[in-house]
């Protein structure tokens, strides 16, 4: 049996929408990438409606979160810079993209693929810190292990996203859709072009989606619990009306 998820077809669509949407905006103006987006907005509304209630959720999530951290790290904070200076209307949704991607991805991963390649990018970010080729990789790595270890459970999600972002950033850079300046701004810091380790921030919106799904799931289930203990009490306060109703007057 195929693990749950969205189907090999639509992997290759979302796969089709990345690469190709990436190739497109390198040779088009703002208008064209208006234009691009919109393509990139009608994959993920048409795939929305392939998944379950829970994973169209963390999806609608992903876009809130991702977008207020592209507005921080690249308009504010100036890590990476986007071709045209600005936040493309493509990245949110191609965030959510890589995320339906990262879970398709993480329910075929074996646990011992997934503890591998944690270990390997914690190799790469030691050997390069040391090297002070990208010395920015230390903190990326660290956001990756600390979400590894608070949520265990997620970890194959984590080390599939990891991988994909990476082929995804490399293929970004080479094709000139955005940049990592050499140093980082504000920090006494290095990187490279991009970061190797920069997979790590892709995990950690992977794992604020998860802990705003945990949130969310609790509140969701206080407030039917609430709601379960007032009906209750409606219906004990009806028996005991109906009870009351039924008794036969006392004579005096």
């Amino acid at each position: 049996m195929s693990p749950p998820g969205i189907s090999r077809n639509q992997i290759l669509l979302i796969v089709a929408t990345l690469a190709g949407g990436l190739a497109a905006d390198g040779n088009t103006g703002f208008a064209g990438q208006v234009a691009l987006s919109a393509g990139f907005w009608g994959v993920l509304f048409y795939l929305l409606g392939c998944v379950d209630r829970d994973e169209r959720r963390a999806l609608m999530a992903c876009l809130a979160i991702s977008t207020a951290g592209e507005m921080f790290l690249s308009l504010v904070w100036g890590l990476y810079v986007y071709r045209l200076g600005n936040i493309p209307l493509f990245v949110p949704p191609g965030h959510a993209l890589m995320l339906m991607l990262g879970i398709s991805l993480s329910r075929r991963m074996p646990e011992a693929a997934a503890v591998a390649i944690i270990l390997c990018a914690a190799a790469y970010t030691l050997a390069a810190a040391a090297a002070g080729v990208d010395t920015l990789g230390v903190a990326l790595f660290l956001m990756l292990a600390v979400a590894s270890l608070a949520m265990p459970g997620q970890r194959r999600l984590y080390a599939s996203t990891f991988v994909l972002a990476l082929a995804l950033e490399l293929y970004g850079t080479w094709m000139g859709n955005w940049t990592w300046p050499r140093e980082v701004p504000g920090m006494a810091l290095v990187t490279t072009n991009p970061p190797g380790a920069s997979g790590a921030f892709y995990s950690a919106l992977d794992a604020l989606v998860a802990a705003t799904m945990l949130l969310l799931a609790r509140r969701m289930g206080a407030r039917a619990a609430r709601s379960n203990a007032a009906m209750l009490g409606l219906l004990r306060a009806n028996l005991s009306l109906h009870q009351m109703r039924g008794q036969p007057a006392t004579r005096r």
